[in-house]
């Protein structure tokens, strides 16, 4: 089993061939992800993608990048708190930062990663829902 943490993390180019270990390609992606560059996010999910949050259920990397654009204005990055591997699956704790009109600072999260073929195959994220609303303005 891997474990690393970081404050900073830089985005590293998206796998070329599979020859990332899953704890980069997983940490690439949050990098990605969380900085809304949905783009190169999608290139590191596989086509059968799958994912399950508090808030979405979806199966499908077109159907995932969908359902998250609405995140694209509010994120404002992530810090890495902790990570860990074991073979291809991988487990990331970690802040997202926001910043809505409601309110602004940070969400901590975890989200455990199954990679195949240097893309990530299926996600699932944890985190309080309703420390999460508290971003959104009343509806």
């Amino acid at each position: 089993m891997t474990r690393s943490t970081s404050d900073h993390l830089e985005s590293p180019a998206p796998p070329q061939s599979g020859d990332r270990a899953p704890a980069e390609v997983a940490s690439a992606y949050l990098t990605a992800f969380y900085s809304a560059d949905f783009e190169a996010a999608g290139r590191l999910l596989a086509e059968d993608f799958s994912f399950h949050g508090p808030f979405v259920q979806v199966r499908g990397r077109e159907e995932f990048l969908a359902s998250a654009a609405g995140l694209g204005p509010i994120v404002r990055g992530h810090r890495l708190l902790q990570q860990w591997a074991d073979g291809d699956e991988v487990c990331s704790w970690y802040d997202v930062d926001l910043q809505t009109p409601a309110s602004s600072g940070s969400v901590t999260m975890s989200e455990w990663h199954t990679i195949r073929d240097g893309r990530l195959a299926a996600g699932r994220v944890v985190f309080d829902a309703a420390s999460f609303r508290g971003f959104l303005p009343p509806q």
